[in-house]
C-alpha cells in the first residue's frame, strides 16, 4: 500500500518531471495528484487524502506559503506534511521556511535519489 502525492507548482514542465521523478524513486504511489496553484491545491486537498505535498514557492493566485498557511489553519489538512520545491536555496532562506512549518526542502533541479530521501525522512520510511 503506497502514499498519495501531490505535486503543485504553475509549470506544468516541472510537474511533469516531478511526476517522472517520483517514478524514478522505485517507492510505491497509490496516486500522484497536481495542481497549478494553491488555489487548486486546496481544492483537491479538501475532497482527496493526501499524505505529502510538494510544492513551489511562487505561483500566481496563491503561492506556496500562503497554501501552507491555509493548510496549517484547517483541521483536516494541518497535519499534511509539505515540502518546497525551489530554486530558492539560501540556508537562512530555509530555516525561515522551517519556522513556518515546511517539513522539507528540495533544491530544482532535482534528482529522484534526492526527492527519494525527502520522502523517507518525512515519512518515517515506507510502512504505512
Amino acid at each position: 500500500m503506497g502514499y498519495t502525492v501531490m505535486i503543485v507548482d504553475d509549470s506544468d514542465t516541472i510537474r511533469t518531471m516531478l511526476v517522472r521523478t517520483l517514478g524514478m524513486t522505485k517507492l510505491p504511489f497509490d496516486d500522484i495528484l497536481t495542481a497549478c496553484n494553491g488555489v487548486e491545491a486546496l481544492e483537491q486537498l479538501r475532497e482527496h487524502w493526501i499524505d505529502l505535498v510538494f510544492t513551489d514557492l511562487h505561483m500566481p493566485m496563491m503561492g506556496g506559503i500562503e497554501l501552507l498557511e491555509k493548510m496549517q489553519q484547517e483541521p483536516s489538512l494541518n497535519e499534511i506534511p509539505v515540502v518546497i520545491v525551489s530554486t530558492e536555496g539560501s540556508s537562512t532562506r530555509i530555516d525561515e521556511l522551517k519556522v513556518k512549518g515546511i517539513k522539507g526542502y528540495v533544491r530544482k533541479p532535482f534528482t529522484p535519489e534526492g526527492i527519494r530521501d525527502v520522502i523517507l525522512d518525512i515519512l518515517g520510511g515506507w510502512e504505512k
